[in-house]
């Protein structure tokens, strides 16, 4: 059976972009989900509450220096692995790099970590909105970290009017073609756009490590200030450019306290099959993904001598992973995508992908399944066919 995967999300942007309010969001609304995170410094992150909570399984300080000078692949291994160890049962692990930090170097020690146990699990650049031009002039490279981003966040976008919102929304486009942007404020976007929530459950409960959000809810239910954003400090409340309470932006995310509110910035497109999916179409599909959408996760079926396993299906940016198991005694063999993204056409996709069934006599053989096994880890190879 194959090891459970914890997904390494980087969370990258200049100085000020927002990172660590958009870190403590996801922590504060986690909904039950454990986080694992690698940060540099602490920033706005409840520091006297971790103390007193002994987050030492939870958290990895590297206090001032930057991520991607400060150690190499085998000390970032190090790290991971304190984290993802069974016994931390952690979700996700975040990487908060420090405002100087090159994304690219980070993605390149995390694809080349020997731990079997995590797995790449996208880059996302928080971009500030009202200091773009400023940004960019200071640090030309933004270009290129924005082009290597499998998600880009527009942050702040609230300072903003919508004529300048908009002319940024273009420029992000042409820097990242194909990948989702998201305007927001305060750092509020949907963790789910991100990362699978977990469970919450604890094997014993008793003994259960209090987590980030048990924290940060214990801290507002006493009147502290969890969840303050830096960012935002002069600015009361939620408002919009405009400077009126309601908004009419339906790309913003705002804080309302609705449980439904936050999902405004992205979409999920679900997909089932009975029948088999020709490896040759899916991969044609996987190859070709449409713009805005970041992640696919879920399992296949394919009807190929020696190649009948459940494939599960990670994907995320650019990042494409296959991982064959058996298929559990008594599952009705199917395909079931969840597809998650920003401005996908829904209608689209699933047509695409019921193009990719087989809906008649297979015409798939061993060959045509080489594209999908470019993308199985070489950890999986010593999974029995189910034939």
């Amino acid at each position: 059976m194959a090891t459970q995967q914890i997904p390494v999300v980087v969370l990258a942007g200049f100085l000020g972009s927002g990172k660590t309010t958009l870190l403590n969001h996801l922590l504060g609304a986690g909904d039950g989900t454990r986080i694992g995170a690698i940060v540099n410094d602490f920033g706005s992150i409840e520091i006297d509450a971790m103390t007193v909570a002994g987050q030492v399984d939870s958290m990895v300080s590297l206090g001032n220096g930057c991520l991607c000078c400060a150690v190499d692949t085998s000390e970032l291994d190090t790290y991971l692995e304190r984290l993802a160890r069974p016994a931390a049962r952690i979700d996700v692990i975040v990487i908060e790099a420090s405002g100087l930090a090159e994304p690219q170097e980070l993605i390149r020690m995390i694809l080349a970590s020997d731990n079997d146990r995590i797995v790449y699990g996208g880059l996302i650049e928080v971009v500030d909105a009202a200091e773009f031009d400023d940004t960019r002039a200071r640090h030309p490279e933004l270009d290129r970290h924005v082009g290597i981003a499998d998600i880009v966040v527009l942050n702040k976008a609230d300072r903003i009017g919508d004529a300048a919102r908009q002319a940024l929304l273009d420029r992000l486009a042409d820097l990242a073609p194909g990948r989702p942007v998201i305007c927001t404020a305060y750092g509020r976007v949907d963790p789910e756009l991100f990362f699978d929530r977990g469970t919450g459950e604890d094997l014993d409960a008793s003994v259960r490590q209090l987590s980030f959000e048990d924290l940060l809810r214990e801290a507002a239910a006493n009147g502290g200030p969890a969840g303050q954003d830096d960012d935002h400090r002069e600015h009361g409340d939620d408002r919009c450019g405009d400077g009126e309470d309601r908004c009419d932006h339906p790309e913003h995310v705002h804080h309302t306290g609705q449980a439904g509110h936050l999902h405004a910035g992205y979409q999920s497109v679900e997909f089932t099959s009975s029948e088999p999916m020709h490896p040759r179409r899916l991969m044609s599909f996987l190859d070709s993904r449409p713009t805005g959408l970041y992640r696919i996760k879920g399992f296949v079926h394919f009807d190929v001598p020696e190649n009948r396993q459940k494939f599960t299906l990670h994907a995320v940016g650019d990042f494409l992973r296959f991982y064959p198991a058996p298929w559990p005694k008594g599952e009705e063999r199917s395909t079931q995508l969840v597809m998650i993204g920003s401005g996908v056409d829904a209608p689209a996709l699933r047509k695409e992908l019921e193009n990719c069934r087989e809906t008649g006599p297979s015409d798939a053989d061993v060959n045509s399944m080489w594209g999908v096994l470019r993308y199985v880890a070489a950890r999986e190879e010593d999974v029995e066919a189910d034939i």
